[in-house]
């Protein structure tokens, strides 16, 4: 075997070792996305389920969609807080 073609192989390994590590970085971010977006909405279902006996709710629009879909529990939190921070407790 010529030198040429183990330094070719050896570089192709490289390459696509680092092509590898690139291409799933953004899978895992996505896939984090995903969990929070579903436990962000959870959270908001059960806060308004259990909250509505108290009269404690949060509206689901496209804005608290987003910060419970993006930050998951402490969005649903930072969006109590928010709520009694500008509305007083009930």
């Amino acid at each position: 075997m010529d030198i040429y073609v183990v330094i070719a192989y050896f570089i192709g390994v490289i390459l696509l070792y680092i092509i590898g590590r690139l291409l799933l970085i953004p899978i895992r971010i996505i896939f984090n996305l995903i969990v929070n977006a579903v436990i962000g909405g959870a959270m908001l279902l059960i806060v308004n389920l259990i909250g509505s006996f108290w009269g404690v709710t949060i509206g689901i629009n496209p804005i608290t969609a987003l910060v419970a879909g993006l930050l998951g529990v402490p969005g649903v939190i930072l969006l109590l807080a928010l709520r009694f921070l500008l509305f007083g407790v009930p």
